[in-house]
């Protein structure tokens, strides 16, 4: 994942392996999905264009909940899509179903303001 400058953002595959390294930052957002969701399917562009907005403060990541339904099971993950909200690498919240860009937004500069007073 690349932050301004022209560069690539990119959301990084979480695995079992990667989990824990890949949410120890300020903010680290997992999006839970599965190829077979609809609502998936809707939040995925979305997500691709806050991820070019705020990908320099926000670190963005997906799994895909087939083949990894502990790792949900343990995030209290029951349906697709719900955003898992990590602040220092502990999941602190979770967001469940499809919002509007401009609600996910105003949600992530609440996020943001929140690590930053801390």
């Amino acid at each position: 994942m690349y932050g301004k400058g022209g560069k690539k953002n990119m959301s990084v595959q979480i695995t079992p392996e990667n989990l824990e390294a890949e949410t120890n930052n300020l903010i680290t957002v997992i999006d839970f999905w599965a190829p077979w969701c609809g609502p998936c399917k809707i939040l995925d562009p979305i997500l691709a264009d806050l991820e070019k907005t705020y990908g320099d403060r926000i670190k963005f990541a997906k799994m895909n909940v087939d083949g990894h339904q502990e790792i949900a099971e343990k995030y209290h993950v029951l349906s697709v899509p719900s955003l898992v909200v990590f602040k220092n690498g502990k999941a602190a919240e979770k967001v469940t179903g499809v919002y509007p860009k401009e609600k996910l937004a105003a949600y992530f500069d609440k996020k943001i303001a929140e690590v930053q007073a801390i």
